[in-house]
């Protein structure tokens, strides 16, 4: 009897000891605790909600600007006792994200809140004084995907100028690098052609959260705004979007996956072209073509190049809108086979490479302005890659002449990295 009571107290005893670990492991305590991803909005109402509390808040965003549950940051923060939503800013496609690449969107009366929405693209890209005029703190909260000429960073750093200009402190709430934050590509941005599309001196593939370029954008050049980056949980470097656990919701009407987020910062170069990117397919980007390509040909000779992570598929397409609207083209579709290994930049490079060699009579790099650059230099953030495709210099030798000014910026890159 003694021998079966002592070995019942000792069962009980490890069934408490392990509840005790598997508890532990669930509230952080345990050593082998994965941490939770938290998104900043996130911890900001979680745990940092002093920084908003009995203030007066603008709201820099789009539909991007969720929680994990799909909640728009716009209807928590309206509804929140505590916090005085007093105007919304739209950047590129507005708050809603119902306007295209390029459309201006006019200011409003957000219909399900009543609040002003300012437009921070088209004529005015920076918030003026009278814009901030009912604002304490303004916030940022807007999904980026890694790219240079992805507009949303500039509305950020113009934000943060008007900032600076208006003694407003800034709140850039923190999202993930859908690419992931470890890949560095491309050529660093020469000024010469800094635009809307390209307005700092970094790489076309940054490897960066929003918050980390807030950073660097504030110190290495010199921006000065009263900074505050409130960091996200449990958010890795070797991160791709889909490693979190976060539903994907477009940034932009033309970026609806991740796979397109994968491929833009190359693809998107065909966009200083006459060829089409894709937009007006449903897969913008992915999609490559024109009428007066062949699409075997183009597709064979791409493969037989054996470029890393990618292959290309012949493929047919009619763009309802955008370029070649309404005409069968023909081109490549890219598949990302191995995303670590590939590489958006060259591989974009070498796609107009070869069009531009294989079409020399009905390829055209989109003309120049008066000041002889043309929107592939603004998108490539140079001049000098076009001329090398145009002398005929293959993309390798073309590349190589980077990388000495990409080293420079992964070395100060590393002193605003967050995670």
């Amino acid at each position: 009897m003694k021998k079966w009571f002592m070995g019942f107290l000792t069962m009980i005893l490890v069934l408490s000891s392990l509840t005790v670990v598997l508890a532990d492991n669930g509230n952080g305590k345990g050593k082998g605790k994965k941490k939770k991803f938290e998104l900043g909005v996130e911890v900001l109402l979680d745990d940092k909600k002093d920084l908003i509390e009995g203030k007066r808040v603008g709201l820099i965003t789009n539909p991007t600007g969720i929680d994990q549950n799909l909640n728009s940051i716009v209807d928590i923060l309206h509804n929140d006792p505590d916090v005085e939503l007093t105007a919304l800013y739209g950047p590129e496609h507005g708050v809603r994200g119902s306007a295209q690449a390029g459309e201006y969107v006019e200011y409003y009366i957000d219909e399900k809140t009543g609040l002003p929405v300012y437009s921070l693209y088209g004529k005015t890209k920076k918030p003026t004084p009278e814009m901030l005029e009912n604002i304490d703190v303004l916030l940022f909260d807007i999904q980026d995907v890694g790219t240079r000429f992805y507009t949303y960073i500039y509305t950020m750093a113009y934000a943060m100028e008007a900032a600076k200009e208006n003694n407003i402190p800034l709140i850039v709430l923190d999202r993930p690098n859908p690419q992931g934050g470890t890949k560095v590509e491309g050529p660093v941005l020469d000024m010469k052609y800094s635009s809307f599309v390209g307005n700092y001196s970094i790489p076309l593939r940054h490897g960066m959260t929003v918050g980390e370029l807030a950073e660097l954008f504030n110190e290495e050049f010199e921006i000065g705004a009263e900074l505050t980056v409130v960091k996200m949980n449990g958010w890795k470097r070797e991160m791709y979007y889909d490693d979190t656990s976060l539903p994907f919701v477009m940034p932009s009407p033309n970026m609806p996956t991740l796979e397109t987020a994968l491929v833009y910062p190359g693809a998107a170069l065909i966009e200083g072209t006459n060829v089409s990117e894709g937009r007006g397919t449903t897969k913008p980007f992915e999609l490559i073509g024109a009428p007066f390509i062949n699409a075997d040909d183009l597709a064979g000779h791409l493969n037989s190049l054996n470029l890393p992570g990618v292959t290309f598929r012949a493929a047919s397409f009619t763009p309802s809108f955008s370029k070649h609207a309404g005409q069968l083209s023909h081109g490549i579709q890219i598949h990302v086979t191995h995303r670590d290994a590939f590489k958006p930049v060259e591989t974009g490079l070498h796609i107009v490479k070869a069009i531009h060699d294989m079409y020399p009579e009905d390829f055209e790099f989109r003309a120049e302005n008066s000041a002889g650059i043309s929107f592939f230099d603004n998108l490539m953030g140079n001049g000098w890659v076009r001329e090398d495709i145009e002398e005929g210099k293959p993309v390798e030798e073309i590349s190589s002449k980077w990388q000495k000014e990409l080293k420079q910026f992964k070395k100060t890159r590393e002193e605003y990295l967050l995670y």
